[in-house]
């Protein structure tokens, strides 16, 4: 005779993914820009280090196009590829 013995029941509770999904680029919108993205990446031998601006350019276009919400590009580890602040860009303090 067998008798099942239960310790406790454990419940599995899905949740959502830190950023949610976003909607494919079914219509290219992008592509030019993801297309661009992968040939640095192809030939900096997938060092993505090396292809930080074209990943900022596609997803700057992503947003752009409400292919994913918008986000702070210094959030998405971008801060040292912004524009600096107009007072600073001419390298000159103004008084």
């Amino acid at each position: 005779m067998s008798t099942a013995m239960t310790f406790g029941t454990k419940s599995f509770k899905p949740r959502a993914p830190d950023k949610g999904s976003f909607p494919l680029d079914h219509f290219g919108e992008c592509k030019a820009f993801k297309e661009t993205f992968m040939k640095c990446l192809r030939d900096n031998k997938f060092d993505n280090s090396l292809c930080r601006l074209q990943s900022k350019h596609y997803l700057e276009c992503r947003m752009d196009n409400q292919l994913m919400a918008k986000e702070p590009l210094a959030k998405l580890g971008f801060k040292d590829l912004m524009d600096p602040p107009p007072s600073q860009a001419d390298g000159e303090p103004k008084p």
